[in-house]
């Protein structure tokens, strides 16, 4: 996945799977949330930055909800788990 288009977002392929990961097993009221995260996504992110992602996410998902996402952008693609996602559940030994 190394044609991910980081330019949009500042976060590689990989980081992007690691987040979504790591949000689906650091408990939301976890005190130190974002730094567990953000540890989890390789250390080069701090828990700013992984916050302020996770309130894009948000963002995102109030859009596509709303119905107000411009479908002229581009087709949508399905998402499923892969092989390589669980390739990296496995090295941060969660399952």
């Amino acid at each position: 996945m190394d044609h991910f288009p980081k330019v949009l977002c500042g976060w590689s392929w990989e980081e992007n799977k690691l987040f979504e990961l790591a949000l689906a097993v650091v408990d939301e009221h976890h005190p130190d949330r974002w730094e567990v995260v953000a540890s989890m996504v390789g250390g080069k992110k701090s828990a700013e930055e992984v916050q302020k992602h996770y309130v894009i996410l948000l963002e995102d998902l109030q859009l596509i909800e709303s119905g107000n996402l411009d479908h002229k952008l581009g087709e949508a693609q399905s998402v499923y788990w892969t092989d390589e996602d669980n390739k990296l559940l496995v090295q941060l030994n969660l399952n």
